[in-house]
């Protein structure tokens, strides 16, 4: 789990911290240096350093100290002085390093620009000399965030740098990962400077956090975690059909289809079971309900919320839905909006992961709100998935999403973590099959089954 603060977390951390600053600048700036050298620079190549008067600037200073040592032609061009000691220290050694420190004039021509103006501090009523060097600039490596990009919404009001690589330090920020953020910051490298804990306001899921239960040795089809779809109405048997099948590929041991067409489902699944959807079956663990369902089935969603048990809501029945019922108690709710069907829901849009949680602790719900990256949340610190991809871009990959799940908690996780484990492989499977082809739900929800489980 990467834990993601905000831009006041961090700075608080950097104030309390009982590492001196002038050490931890020393690090950082060193990070920045390395992050460089990475991209190719080296000696005799052109380095501009853009600092501004805080620490930011200090990190900027301090890399071209380290990058001077190496050979590497770099110059200065300050926003003005330093206002901190440690800042203005660094500036010191820098020009003690014969870097050439100038007061911030028009854009230069430089094989690498470092961004090292605000970071997550001041980003509104930029200079027209910074707002120069945003249009001209060629690649750029950020400190802590492009100077420009609000760190803890991802937005940008007018101008930000669009950096090739950026540098942030102990932990991310929600900016760098929401909006247009990742559009911004390019690579991200996360480096450990040695501040310690914080309060994180989301979570970033990492394969330890997804885990995937094993079957008992003992196991049959119907212990080993069942699920039945609920869908597939007229022209749309395809979706419920990508949903069953990603379920049974990613582990559960028996999987039903009712539909309106069950005759049609076994000919496209014939190793699926199929059920009318007059004479809904009892015996499944996990119903996931909404895939191709249609819009006139509303009933077939009060079915199952009356039933009791584990529920996902994907598709046709998060438009159908009762909204009111959500916020009556009931067996676990798995909700897989994208961002229109949350609007319609809920009556808001792009909501911020904080109010993202509060209507799943409202709706007594665990959301996963699709989308690049995806976010999960059962009322708690929302987590981030980001395994995700635009090849998942594709018509059916919800569905298989859903049957996943829906697969998962038929295997004994609880709703949060069945929804950020699924939604996690579920991304790292269609980036797996996007290496080889054009990634589409029917191949996809095959692939998933080469994540179903632990490999030794």
């Amino acid at each position: 789990m990467v834990p993601v603060l905000t831009a006041a977390e961090s700075a608080r951390l950097d104030a309390e911290s009982p590492v001196p600053v002038g050490q931890l600048m020393d690090r950082a700036g060193l990070a920045v240096a390395l992050e460089a050298v990475a991209m190719g620079i080296g000696s005799g190549d052109r380095v501009v350093v853009l600092a501004g008067p805080g620490n930011n600037g200090g990190d900027g200073y301090v890399a071209a100290h380290y990058l001077a040592r190496r050979g590497v032609n770099v110059r200065v061009e300050a926003l003005g002085m330093p206002r901190t000691m440690a800042a203005a220290d660094a500036g010191a050694r820098a020009a003690a390093s014969g870097v050439g420190v100038f007061d911030l004039g028009g854009p230069r021509p430089a094989d690498l620009v470092i961004d090292a103006v605000f970071g997550g501090g001041s980003r509104r009523g930029l200079p027209d000399r910074v707002r120069e060097w945003m249009v001209a600039a060629g690649r750029v490596l950020a400190v802590d965030i492009p100077t420009g990009l609000d760190p803890d919404t991802g937005s940008v009001d007018d101008l930000a740098f669009r950096a090739e690589r950026t540098v942030t330090f102990h932990t991310p920020f929600p900016g760098h990962f929401l909006g247009v953020g990742p559009d911004y910051t390019g690579r991200l490298t996360v480096a450990d400077i040695g501040l310690q804990g914080g309060d994180p306001v989301l979570r970033v899921v990492e394969a330890p956090d997804a885990p995937r239960p094993p079957r008992p040795r003992a196991a049959h089809k119907w212990s080993a975690g069942s699920v039945l779809v609920v869908g597939g109405g007229e022209g749309m048997i395809g979706a419920a059909v990508m949903a069953a099948r990603a379920a049974l590929h990613f582990g559960a041991g028996a999987v039903g289809l009712a539909t309106p067409r069950p005759d049609l489902a076994q000919v496209l699944a014939p190793e699926i079971l199929a059920y009318p959807l007059d004479a809904l079956p009892d015996r499944y663990d996990v119903w996931v309900v909404g895939p191709g369902l249609g819009l006139d089935r509303g009933d077939l969603v009060e079915a199952a919320l009356r039933r009791g048990g584990p529920v996902v809501l994907d598709a046709d029945a998060l438009t159908t839905i009762d909204r009111s019922r959500l916020a009556e108690p009931g067996a676990p709710r798995i909700l897989t909006p994208h961002l229109g069907e949350f609007a319609r829901l809920f009556g808001q849009e792009a909501p911020s992961p904080a109010r993202l949680a509060e209507v799943a602790n409202e709706a007594r719900s665990t959301i996963v709100l699709k989308g690049n990256p995806t976010i999960v949340t059962d009322g708690s610190v929302p987590w981030l998935v980001l395994s995700n991809g635009p090849e998942l871009a594709t018509i059916g990959s919800g569905d298989v999403l859903a049957g996943m799940i829906a697969a998962l908690a038929a295997r004994g996780l609880d709703a949060p973590e069945a929804a950020r484990s699924a939604a996690y492989w579920h991304g790292v499977a269609a980036a797996e099959l996007a290496r080889d082809s054009t990634v589409t739900a029917d191949v996809l929800a095959r692939r998933v089954g080469r994540f179903a489980w632990e490999r030794s």
